[in-house]
């Protein structure tokens, strides 16, 4: 693996600091997404990984009022930049949550939606962009024969798999994963570890994960967050993963990857 310092940053993160209303959840974090890799996000219950995640395409604004300190570059583009428009935002930085968050409509519409909202095409490309991104998200097959049929009737791994579907389906550069596999059986969970790995070095990928082993197995580097004594999250360490988990510098980082704490 190469060095971050060789790699180019999709998303460039600097001493950032991040509130809700007048509470403090994170401080001080600065680290690189780099493209085309697969970065996790770790940690204890609490330390900001979720709230993180969510900052790198500002889609904590639609939950409650918050703010920001510090910068959050994606392609040198200040995100939190008066200028910025959210929904083309939003559609280059895509996200996956803890849930499947389907719609009550077909399979097919759930893929399209994101697209029909960024504005009209024909049936035609249409019909190719959901054969491409549900073959790209690796349902294709198990879906293609009953795509006018209600998407919440798939499973709960197929459901998060056709989550993925549809944010390909606008063609983001990052995809963001906030515990895309936490209620998901095993087989499921191995399902999307697998498209994560099918999709690295296409796609920029930042998963947010509590399960130690899908961090060691799926990214290429890991950021380690956890609180202070404030409570407040901060990003311990960040680095390449086989480092990480094999001889971490920091000994929060040690206690926590071996299951110690946490």
């Amino acid at each position: 693996m190469q060095s971050i310092t060789k790699l180019k940053p999709a998303i460039k993160v600097r001493n950032l600091s991040f509130y809700y209303g007048t509470s403090k959840a994170l401080e001080g974090v600065s680290m690189d997404i780099t493209q085309n890799n697969v970065t996790a996000i770790i940690g204890p219950s609490g330390c900001g990984k979720s709230t993180f995640i969510k900052s790198l395409n500002r889609i904590s604004e639609l939950e409650t009022d918050v703010r920001v300190e510090g910068t959050v570059e994606f392609f040198a583009q200040n995100i939190y930049s008066p200028r910025v428009n959210l929904n083309r935002l939003r559609r280059q930085i895509g996200m996956v949550f803890q849930k499947p968050n389907l719609f009550p409509m077909s399979i097919y519409d759930n893929t399209v939606y994101g697209v029909r909202i960024a504005g009209w095409r024909p049936k035609a490309e249409l019909d190719e962009i959901v054969e491409t991104a549900l073959k790209n998200a690796a349902i294709w097959d198990e879906v293609k024969d009953k795509l006018q049929k209600s998407a919440l009737g798939l499973s709960g791994g197929q459901q998060q798999r056709l989550c993925i579907a549809r944010a390909l389906a606008v063609k983001p550069k990052v995809l963001l994963m906030d515990e895309p596999c936490s209620a998901l059986d095993p087989i499921a969970t191995m399902k999307i570890e697998e498209l994560i790995s099918s999709l690295r070095g296409d796609l920029t990928i930042a998963i947010v994960t509590h399960n130690m082993q899908q961090a060691a197995r799926i990214s290429d580097f890991t950021a380690f967050f956890n609180t202070d004594e404030s409570r407040i999250g901060r990003m311990v360490e960040f680095g390449a993963t086989t480092q990480m988990f094999s001889n971490a510098l920091d000994a929060r980082t040690r206690d926590y990857v071996s299951g110690r704490f946490g």
